[in-house]
């Protein structure tokens, strides 16, 4: 009977999934809020039945009374996110609240199957980064001046970064982890936040030649740190950050050029120094020469997507604990196998919809500074998406990043929710400057009539 349900839940999971992918591109048709208020209901509604019927069969797999109190717990954390949200800023996109819900649902599922203690210490994280999430976006609306401490959040992100020479410990061939009360911390992740709005406040006000030496030197830092600590996915994220904030900031394209020409060649160079990368490399081109060795771990990667097919061999009967590290650096792998390539692939829309709705946001803000933000932020999360897919599934060579909002990784986890709750608050900013447009506006007309 169990094997029954398993079976008949692959395809409602992917219709359902399919329903509210297809949501976060149709909400902005409607031309009332009313409208897209159905639309965000509908999601919700969606996203819980997904969520619902995954720990039914998580429960029946397993018959652990620990799982039904887990998804209560997390039951009550997204009804508690979404309403708190709504309710505290009136004016906040729910789009973006539901699709940062979504994503750490579908996360706390596949951790569920593949370790239970590692979800529960995943729900903790989630717990206090949502918690800090909700201040953010006040704290957005009430400080003005952030966009003068150019120099402090350079320093504050530099030795974020530069702490694991002091505090660190070695991982899978890179040392940029810390650990912190039995918690490992990776600084990147939230130095990356600190550094785009270091390169926002600096290039906000000033894109004079010197100016940008000055930051382009200080990124240069960055990065060649986080070279030194061969945590080469951060690096790519940070560089790709930069380069495509200076070119929204100065709108020349010979910086751009440079700094690809400048990147191809730093990249040649990590080649012949790090025997880590050449490993990576090698198992890129030929997994399957290098199936005992380097390329064992794309290899079965490959194998779990393809052995899913459209609908996935259903939750727990897929072979993911065969893939190395899968909690996080391959955990798309694991959902591609078990929920199926069209879960995947709606997966992959809900990633993109919150990319274009980061865009879009950056685009209809007015002031300098706060529209560097959020490019910088929309570029970090695009690439990260990019770079983490794009190794799992051979398109470009693996960088061990993960996927946000849904691999095993507290501090991933966290830069990501806080990344929401920027652009959250920034939506809040770009509302404010409307509601303050009008009003004048309106003020204007009245005196036109009356005089």
């Amino acid at each position: 009977m169990v094997n029954v349900i398993i079976h008949i839940s692959k395809y409602i999971l992917a219709i359902l999934a399919a329903s509210y992918a297809m949501k976060c591109f149709t909400v902005f048709s409607g031309k009332h809020e009313y409208d897209r208020g159905s639309v965000y209901l509908t999601q919700n509604i969606l996203m819980f039945l997904i969520h619902f019927i995954c720990y039914l069969i998580i429960y029946l797999m397993t018959k652990d009374i620990k799982m039904l109190y887990f998804y209560g717990a997390q039951f009550l954390l997204f009804l508690v996110t979404i309403i708190v949200y709504s309710t505290v800023y009136k004016n906040a996109s729910r789009l973006i609240v539901n699709n940062m819900c979504y994503l750490l649902m579908v996360g706390f599922v596949i951790l569920t199957r593949l370790d239970f203690d590692m979800a529960v210490r995943q729900f903790a994280i989630a717990v206090a980064a949502v918690c800090v999430s909700l201040i953010i976006p006040a704290f957005l609306l009430k400080v003005r001046t952030i966009d003068k401490w150019g120099i402090f959040l350079g320093v504050l992100g530099f030795l974020l970064i530069a702490s694991v020479f002091v505090f660190g410990r070695s991982m899978y061939g890179a040392t940029n982890w810390i650990s912190i009360g039995g918690f490992s911390l990776q600084p990147s992740e939230l130095a990356k936040i600190v550094f785009v709005f270091f390169v926002a406040a600096m290039l906000a006000r000033d894109t004079s030649f010197k100016q940008i030496v000055i930051t382009t030197v200080a990124a240069a830092a960055y990065v060649l740190v986080l070279v030194i600590e061969k945590d080469l996915g951060a690096a790519v994220i940070f560089f790709v950050t930069y380069l495509i904030m200076l070119y929204v900031a100065t709108r020349q394209f010979r910086y751009m050029a440079l700094g690809l020409a400048a990147g191809s060649g730093a990249a040649v160079v990590a080649y012949k120094l790090f025997a880590h990368v050449r490993t990576r490399v090698i198992a890129w081109k030929d997994p399957w020469g290098n199936y005992n060795d380097a390329g064992y771990q794309i290899a079965q990667s490959l194998f779990a997507i393809g052995t899913g097919g459209w609908f996935g061999m259903g939750l727990f009967k897929g072979s993911p604990d065969t893939i190395p590290v899968v909690v996080s650096d391959f955990v798309f792998s694991a959902i591609s196998e078990e929920m199926g390539a069209l879960f995947s692939i709606c997966l992959i829309l809900v990633y993109f919809s919150c990319f274009i709705m980061f865009i879009n946001i950056s685009l209809q803000l007015v002031k300098p500074f706060y529209k560097l933000v959020a490019i910088g932020l929309s570029t970090a999360y695009g690439i990260q998406l990019f770079l983490c897919i794009g190794g799992v599934i051979k398109l470009i060579p693996h960088t061990g990043v993960t996927m946000p909002l849904i691999s095993y990784g507290g501090s991933s986890v966290l830069s990501t929710i806080i990344i929401f709750a920027v652009i959250q608050g920034l939506y809040l900013l770009r509302q404010r400057e409307v509601h303050i447009l009008e009003k004048r506006r309106d003020e204007r007309d009245n005196e036109e009539e009356y005089s």
